[in-house]
């Protein structure tokens, strides 16, 4: 059976940023997007496994039986490049990586190196998109 391994944890977010990045522009960028990714979703920042900085938490099921939570949206600071963890719903995202900006796009992210790259209304726009996607299809838990 499949163990899931991103789970949410305790550790303090502002910790992580100030322990595991070296760039103060990476640094900066990962507290404007705590304030962008807060702002739009009216949720505080969690952390989920070791890296990943999630909003929110939703309950998804596979038609395979796989089954778990996982942040409603969320992103990754790291040393080399951001994760953007938005919607994976394909014409969606076709859509807001046409105009984002300097990307790439990976299967369930969206790399960027820093937040300068790319066009902040359109980011904000497909948060706001992604969270509207996830509350439709999923279960959404209330915070604690």
């Amino acid at each position: 059976m499949y163990k899931l391994k991103t789970k949410e944890t305790d550790q303090d977010v502002v910790e992580y940023i100030e322990s595991s990045l070296t760039s103060n522009t990476k640094k900066e960028d990962a507290y404007k997007l705590i304030d962008i990714f807060s702002d739009i979703t009216g949720l505080p920042p969690k952390m989920w496994g070791t890296s990943i900085i999630g909003f929110g938490t939703y309950h998804y099921k596979y038609a395979t039986g796989h089954e778990g939570d996982a942040p409603i949206v969320g992103f990754a600071p790291k040393k080399a490049r951001i994760s953007l963890y938005l919607t994976t719903e394909e014409e969606t995202r076709a859509f807001y990586l046409e105009r984002i900006g300097k990307h790439k796009a990976g299967v369930g992210c969206v790399y960027i190196n820093k937040l300068a790259d790319i066009n902040e209304e359109t980011l904000k726009e497909f948060i706001e998109k992604s969270v509207e996607i996830i509350r439709e299809k999923h279960s959404i838990h209330k915070e604690k």
